[in-house]
């Protein structure tokens, strides 16, 4: 398999990655054949899967405009994936020339491809930490230069929590999370779930073992147990709902089935 240009040193093509294969349903072209063929067999057991992807960005989109209107300008986005059309920075700083972002990711391409698509951008950074080390990115240099925690911050976990295992204890990762952040910040949730999928949950699991079948677990958390991790926040309304219906700029009405796969939600610090 001959490495493109674009792919970092060190890295095993062979081996599917899960932002990889999010970028290839968004329509990217920052992945590889092996990404493509377990992003189809998925697609076989749920055909919709780039219409969730999409709802997903759509989703966050709007809460990142939502926060720049409340007056928060300060972003941190964990498991924030290889950097496409609308990307957080883009939306944020559109809206407020102001705006800082830090995009945090584990994955060595998006590393790699966020750096090129920042250069020259002062107010935007990248670093390469994972949520579950959640002081390695607070730590992280990057974070002290670009972002005053003193200050309320937006931290993202967008289609990044299904990803960690009850085994790592995603809920204290993210509760450490909080407790750095000042009051009046804002979480910024999307989560799998079986609840809203077109399809049978038998046929849903279908998906689920092709991402056990590459080593990337995708956990389909309850809205009981997705709403856990808003704990300390205030949910800002409409709450903890299907993505379309989070403050939707069109009606849901006209929304492929699809994009109710799941919740969404933002939550404010007290």
């Amino acid at each position: 398999m001959e490495r493109p240009a674009w792919a970092p040193q060190g890295i095993d093509i062979s081996v599917p990655s899960v932002s990889r294969i999010y970028d290839y349903y968004l329509g990217g072209s920052h992945n590889f054949e092996v990404d493509r063929e377990a992003a189809r067999k998925a697609m076989e057991f749920m055909p919709g899967l780039p219409k969730i992807m999409q709802a997903n960005r759509a989703f966050m989109r709007r809460a990142v405009r939502y926060a720049v209107q409340e007056g928060v300008t300060q972003f941190l986005d964990i498991g924030s994936g290889i950097p496409t059309f609308g990307n957080v920075h883009e939306v944020a700083q559109a809206a407020d020339p102001k705006a800082r972002v830090v995009y945090v990711d584990h994955d060595p391409v998006a590393v790699a491809h966020s750096r090129a698509v920042l250069d020259g951008n002062d107010r935007a950074a990248v670093v390469t930490a994972d949520l579950r080390k959640p002081r390695e990115v607070l730590a992280a240099p990057e974070v002290g230069e670009l972002l005053d925690l003193d200050r309320p911050v937006a931290l993202l976990l967008v289609a990044v929590l299904h990803f960690v295992e009850d085994a790592d204890d995603p809920q204290s990762a993210v509760a450490e999370l909080r407790d750095a952040l000042a009051p009046g910040s804002l979480l910024i949730v999307t989560h799998a779930a079986y609840e809203g999928i077109p399809v049978t949950a038998a046929r849903a699991a279908g998906t689920v073992d092709v991402y056990k079948n590459i080593r990337n677990p995708l956990i389909m958390r309850s809205r009981e147990e997705i709403a856990r991790f808003f704990e300390g926040y205030e949910m800002v309304e409409p709450g903890l709902v299907q993505m379309p219906d989070w403050r939707p700029e069109s009606a849901p009405a006209d929304e492929d089935p699809y994009a109710f796969s799941g919740c969404a939600g933002v939550g404010r610090k007290a």
